[in-house]
């Protein structure tokens, strides 16, 4: 394994994803890469969001304009350099890529020619989103790639 793909959304649960994809990375001496899709902009603009989920010092970030897509790409970029920090490694690379969360995930795999893909799952019911449909279930279907799916249900 020399490259591994490490999959982050907003939610506060990917710091969790982020740790543990990251340790599998470097037990493996492998390069690890953090990848945000932007799928959906508007969302980005709501109260819910914040680039910064997680981590200390948000208070001296200036704000970020979410009114375009480059707006919404800075944001995810300085959302990913958070993490890259907050791992202690510069020689993490980041992604940001537009579009469906599991087509984008799948296209940036084979885009780096990962090894391994690192994902979180939300779901509180696992056979409830595998019958409906979800971003790792997806992306599980269509990769031949190792794929390590982290739980990460709220309690």
């Amino acid at each position: 394994m020399k490259k591994v793909l490490i999959a982050l959304d907003y939610d506060p649960t990917s710091k969790t994803v982020a740790e543990q994809g990251y340790s599998i990375a470097q037990s493996m001496d492998a390069v690890t890469i953090l990848l945000h899709v932007i799928t959906d902009p508007v969302y980005y603009a709501s109260s819910q969001y914040s680039p910064i989920i997680g981590f200390e010092g948000y208070m001296e970030m200036e704000p970020f304009q979410f009114d375009t897509i480059e707006g919404v790409r800075n944001a995810s970029e300085h959302f990913l350099d958070k993490y890259k920090k907050h791992l202690g490694n510069k020689t993490i690379e980041t992604m940001v890529m537009e579009g469906d969360f599991a087509d984008s995930i799948l296209a940036a795999a084979k885009g780096v020619h990962a090894d391994m893909i690192v994902m979180g799952s939300h779901s509180h019911k696992w056979l409830e989103n595998i019958v409906i449909g979800s971003v790792t279930e997806k992306v599980l279907r269509h990769t031949k790639l190792p794929l390590l799916i982290i739980p990460t249900k709220k309690h």
